[in-house]
């Protein structure tokens, strides 16, 4: 499938063992965290340290994008609650 140009959030895949994602889910669901949220946290971090003048600038551009697209859509998606 090719990637919609017009799309700033894309589903990406990556390879990972069934058993450590599942874990990763339940332990994140358990401790309230959104997986999502927290993968998306350490790639940001991980650019923050590691990322040259290139990468640093990509990443505070994409940082805009997400400010302007909430900004629109009325803020970050609320979490649903728990039963």
């Amino acid at each position: 499938m090719a990637a919609d140009p017009t799309d700033h959030t894309f589903a990406t895949r990556f390879r990972i063992p069934r058993r450590m994602w599942d874990a990763y889910g339940t332990a994140a669901e358990r401790t309230g965290v959104d997986r999502s949220a927290d993968l998306v946290d350490h790639v940001r971090a991980f650019i923050r340290e590691h990322g040259n003048e290139q990468e640093l600038a990509e990443l505070e551009a994409a940082e805009q994008e997400l400010a302007e697209r909430r900004a629109r859509k009325g803020g970050r998606p609320k979490k649903a609650a728990s039963a």
